[in-house]
């Protein structure tokens, strides 16, 4: 890829009092509770917190990582769902992805394995097959194609707190490479040949898959707090960081556009006194003393497989669809009725599905057995994600 440039000298990622805010306000109407009244739920949830969702890439089923310690595929149909299968972990699975060819599904979890379940040998099978482990909780997995685009040469990785990424081959036992990170690793996106890891302390690992074994670039988010989401974007180009702190960062990796097009911006905000009580998660913030807002974590990231347009879901349980290349939001819905932890378009973006789950943020003591675990499933409308033409002024 052409945007993967020299190393030397870092990478910026921008300053946030140099950042160009994306419209909040450009929304073709208000939001009101009826446009999600045609959104369906799933049959039979998991029994606890909902970690991870993802769709096949060849055909409507959705993988659910669940902090029951299973992995669930449901087929949907028209918004309705039907289990297909499940495979258990030993421990709480944190993340749970497709291979390209929609024939197997990998996981990582508490129980430091990594799991692939092969959908076409083992329809009625509860088992998976471990094919490596780290030496703490997997964060994240993602399949991803080593070397050059086309080659089919795809491999399984794996970002663990032990502070390592491991590339797995499924004919072999041990892990291909190990990459050393500098801090546990929180999220990991893959698209073409970009893979992004963001860590602990605000760390931004950028991996070019022609080179895997090196890391390309390693920066700091520009963001001042805990990072909660990294995601690629489709081209492959650059990714979206998102944070504890109610806030979204748009970065690419060629520095010289990055230099043009970074910005940062608010979202998942509300004033004070502004809340249903859904949200779980909250931080009280004063601006020059005179008004107070409640910040919540954006908690999830995808990007619209047809338009490239992005959502963002946080804790106060509402989600968007921003168009990050002109700067403005597209649609913002109304709150859920809990804190959104993972969402996924499907292969053809007619559907979004969004958990609504305890996203643990302050720790088991509010992992109450009344909380809501569920996915629902949105029926996306063309003008809720398609991008506008830029409004000139």
């Amino acid at each position: 890829m052409s945007f993967f440039g020299s190393s030397g000298g870092g990478l910026s990622l921008g300053s946030l009092n140099n950042t160009n805010p994306l419209n909040t306000s450009n929304n073709p109407s208000p939001t009101t509770n009826s446009e999600l009244a045609n959104d369906t739920t799933l049959n039979d949830p998991p029994t606890d917190g909902i970690s991870d969702i993802d769709f096949s890439s060849t055909a409507d089923v959705l993988a659910v990582a669940s902090w029951d310690s299973s992995v669930r595929l449901y087929e949907v149909v028209n918004g309705q769902s039907q289990g297909r299968a499940m495979y258990n972990h030993q421990a709480p699975v944190l993340s749970a992805r497709w291979s390209p060819d929609g024939s197997k599904v990998a996981s990582g979890g508490c129980d430091n394995a990594v799991r692939v379940y092969d959908v076409a040998s083992n329809s009625s099978s509860t088992t998976a097959t471990q094919i490596g482990a780290h030496d703490a909780p997997v964060r994240a997995v993602r399949w991803a194609e080593m070397g050059p685009p086309g080659s089919g040469n795809i491999m399984l990785a794996s970002a663990s707190w032990d502070r390592t990424i491991k590339y797995w081959d499924l004919r072999s036992p041990q892990a291909v490479a190990t990459v050393a990170l500098p801090e546990r690793a929180y999220s990991m996106d893959v698209s073409k040949s970009l893979l992004v890891v963001a860590t602990a302390e605000r760390h931004v690992v950028i991996i070019n898959l022609n080179n895997p074994q090196t890391i390309f670039r390693t920066s700091v988010s520009p963001l001042k707090m805990q990072t909660r989401v990294v995601a690629c974007f489709p081209q492959g180009d650059g990714f979206a960081l998102t944070s504890i702190e109610g806030r979204c960062s748009i970065q690419y990796v060629d520095p010289e556009v990055n230099k043009q097009n970074t910005f940062s911006f608010k979202c998942h905000r509300r004033p004070a006194g502004n809340t249903s009580g859904s949200a779980l998660n909250t931080t009280i913030v004063s601006a020059n003393s005179r008004a107070e807002t409640l910040v919540y974590s954006v908690n999830s990231v995808c990007f619209h497989p047809v338009y490239g347009t992005m959502c963002t879901a946080g804790a106060d349980g509402t989600f968007h669809f921003w168009d990050k290349d002109n700067k403005h939001r597209l649609k913002g819905f109304n709150d859920v009725g809990g804190p959104i932890t993972a969402t996924a378009f499907n292969a053809s973006g007619n559907v979004f599905a969004y958990a609504i789950s305890y996203d643990w943020s302050k720790g088991y003591q509010f992992a109450a057995p009344t909380n809501v675990n569920t996915v629902r499933f949105h029926p996306v409308t063309e003008d809720e994600v398609k991008q506008r033409p830029k409004i000139k002024r």
